[in-house]
């Protein structure tokens, strides 16, 4: 009796570590501003085709706000990452913003299963994407880089971002008036 009862303990024990390692990783706050040179500048323009067979080209979004997301689907980071950027995805549902995901060193099999699974709703593009990564200057995933209406990169993030995160750089550049677009104030 004793034994079962040790070792039904250190189950309880094991999962509630468990969870407060996942409850750390999520809410941990690891995303920095990049000191990129391409922050300042136009970005760069792409063209791909999403996962749902649409063509999605960065230059016919000028006038919107666009985040620009790099990630793999073997990246943790960028698995945490995901709930925030649907949270800010819906949040803006009907405003002049958008976010694009592009797939980083990953193959398109795992990301359709993983966006399949997820439930998302941006546009995801799955290959081709390297010379993407190139122009931007990717390093690692996740990066995520904001794109303000007038086509210039206002900032950008290494490591996981959050709604929250994304919205303050578009608070702080002009928020939702194209005119201002990527002007600092």
């Amino acid at each position: 009796m004793k034994s079962k009862r040790g070792i039904r303990i250190v189950s309880i024990l094991v999962g509630i570590l468990a969870v407060a390692l996942i409850v750390l990783l999520a809410t941990r706050g690891t995303s920095k501003p990049i000191a990129s040179q391409i922050v300042g500048q136009a970005a760069p323009n792409f063209a791909g085709v999403t996962l749902t067979g649409n063509t999605y080209e960065l230059s016919r979004h000028r006038g919107e706000w666009v985040v620009v997301n790099f990630f793999a689907t073997w990246c943790t980071e960028c698995r945490l990452e995901d709930p925030q950027i649907q949270q800010f995805v819906t949040s803006h549902a009907g405003d002049p913003v958008s976010v694009v995901s592009l797939a980083y060193s990953d193959d398109p099999e795992s990301i359709r299963a993983y966006f399949a699974k997820s439930g998302d709703t941006w546009p995801v593009i799955s290959n081709d994407t390297g010379r993407v990564a190139l122009d931007y200057g990717v390093t690692r995933v996740p990066e995520s880089y904001i794109v303000a209406p007038s086509g210039l990169v206002v900032q950008g993030f290494f490591g996981g971002v959050t709604a929250t995160e994304l919205d303050a750089v578009i608070a702080a550049n002009g928020a939702m008036s194209v005119t201002d677009a990527g002007m600092s104030r």
